[in-house]
């Protein structure tokens, strides 16, 4: 792998829904189905496990960072979009304009804006490394959203019930080159 840094996303498995976004753990099936980030990073050479501060992403990741006898690095720009008051039509308003946030709610740009800081920095001090980031389905979004801007709404709601769901981007310095899908587990969202 000359002159790739490779970054695997790895958005969180199904989590219990409760009052403190932070700590939500995850499900029986969400433990479970954690397995699946082993199975598919343990013939890599994994350099960095890096994480969302939040409960549910530093969990899905952990066995796998335990497998290659890794600490994880918490960032709290990677946590998840602060979610205001719920109202009908908001999604599909904040992805329309991504300035736009319900009361007390934050908004995509925002979101995007401290994950793109977080991710060049790791682009930096990890050059031609493998990374593993423990993240959110928004969050991870606004990222590929910010290398493709085509990728909106409908791709957004393609990913909502895919935990975990993994994915690799290999940039050359912080120029996205190639974008895939490895695996994911597709749930039933509860909300």
């Amino acid at each position: 792998m000359e002159n790739i840094t490779r970054i695997i996303f790895v958005r969180h498995a199904q989590a219990e829904y409760g009052e403190d976004d932070r700590t939500r753990p995850l499900t029986e099936s969400g433990l479970k189905n954690r397995d699946i980030v082993i199975k598919t990073l343990k013939d890599m050479k994994i350099d960095c496990f890096l994480s969302s501060p939040y409960k549910r992403s530093f969990d899905t990741i952990k066995p796998a960072a335990d497998h290659f006898k890794l600490n994880i690095i918490t960032d709290e720009r990677f946590r998840e979009r602060k979610v205001g008051s719920w109202k009908e039509g908001w999604l599909e308003k904040r992805w329309a304009d991504f300035s736009c946030a319900e009361e007390g709610g934050e908004c995509l740009f925002s979101v995007q804006s401290r994950n793109i800081e977080a991710l060049g920095e790791v682009l930096k001090d990890h050059e031609n490394e493998t990374v593993v980031i423990g993240t959110h389905g928004t969050a991870l979004s606004t990222i590929l959203n910010y290398y493709d801007n085509s990728f909106g709404i409908r791709d957004f709601l393609r990913i909502v019930n895919l935990m975990p769901y993994i994915i690799e981007l290999d940039f050359e310095k912080d120029r996205l080159t190639d974008k895939k899908e490895l695996a994911y587990v597709e749930t039933e969202l509860k909300l």
